[in-house]
């Protein structure tokens, strides 16, 4: 079985680990999001691929959700002694290796799609994961920052990374607007036109679905693909009674214009993308509401507590796709 997914940071790799384990023997393609990449420290890091990378590759911090186990960080305090930030974001000194080595090869001319194969080979995910382009992509977001001098009346609005909004800010403003900017430029990544063209299910983790699926989307010719591939399409909500699993999704929706529910978020995709959906036990009176909309949907358990809690997620989200293909 081939299977394509698109997958955000944290949420994405967990679900990840939990798809190796319900079907070890099955040919599966990460599409990562790259609209989290940022440059830091002259370096370029790639927040989400490199934690599908870490979790697939057993060198997770699994408290974090993200950076590596057993982490020093002598680099990142040297380096605020000299008064060099920003201190908001933290590396520790064996991730500083993957991103020295990824900004060395970039530098050198290689894509990176090509990047990321070569990192893989040292942490050997057992997927094959691919960025969702080669080209700058970086999600910001409006805001209105308080007045520097007050806490209180509106201050500046401005666009920041997405990195800022959400590691610096802990996204204590509203979100105004989302934007991934240059992915109306950018193209998609070699490989990954050809993966969704021969996939035999495309699924949609608990992933964010404004600034980690929908920036996947984002990049021309994606959704085009995923649209016209001829097999299910099966998401799981990231959205459990009203509320993210995790995350600030709900700030990021409501910048779109989307409630904070789960069948808000499947109507979001559309039934043009979506073939089913399946939403947590406590949602299922919505399910009503998300099959009105044309898409097959079905309340299972989607809390992400351990390895085999994801393995029946995965399950499930794959017998949905032989109800649609079936129908």
């Amino acid at each position: 079985m081939r299977i394509v997914v698109l997958a955000g940071g944290i949420g994405g790799a967990r679900f990840l680990r939990g798809l190796k384990r319900a079907v070890p023997d099955a040919d599966i393609t990460v599409i990562g999001n790259t609209g989290d990449d940022i440059h830091l420290f002259g370096l370029k890091v790639c927040p989400d691929l490199d934690t599908v990378m870490y979790t697939l590759g057993g060198g997770i911090n699994e408290e974090q959700g993200w950076g590596l186990t057993d982490e020093t960080f002598r680099l990142k305090e040297e380096l605020a002694a000299y008064g060099v930030g920003p201190e908001w974001f933290g590396l520790g000194d064996r991730d500083f290796a993957t991103h020295i080595v990824r900004t060395q090869m970039l530098g050198a001319g290689y894509p990176l799609s090509a990047v990321t194969e070569a990192l893989c080979d040292r942490w050997k995910p057992g997927v094959r994961l691919i960025p969702m382009t080669d080209d700058r992509v970086e999600t910001h977001v409006a805001v209105t920052l308080p007045d520097s001098g007050s806490a209180a009346g509106p201050g500046e609005r401005r666009a920041i990374h997405f990195q800022e909004y959400w590691v610096r800010l802990r996204a204590s403003v509203p979100a105004e607007a989302v934007v991934p900017v240059g992915a109306e430029q950018a193209k998609p990544a070699p490989g990954v036109l050809e993966a969704i063209a021969e996939a035999d299910v495309i699924l949609f983790p608990p992933s964010n679905p404004v600034v980690s699926v929908g920036t996947i989307l984002a990049v021309p010719g994606i959704r085009e693909a995923i649209a016209d591939a001829g097999v299910p399409v099966i998401g799981l909500s990231p959205i459990v009674g009203d509320a993210p699993v995790r995350g600030m999704a709900d700030k990021v929706l409501a910048a779109v214009g989307v409630e904070s529910t789960a069948p808000a978020v499947a109507e979001h995709y559309g039934s043009g993308l979506l073939d089913g959906w399946l939403v947590d036990t406590v949602d299922a009176g919505c399910v009503e509401r998300v099959e009105a909309a044309g898409i097959r949907c079905r309340a299972v358990p989607l809390m992400m507590t351990d390895v085999d809690a994801a393995a029946r997620m995965a399950r499930e989200a794959l017998t949905l796709a032989e109800e649609v293909r079936a129908v």
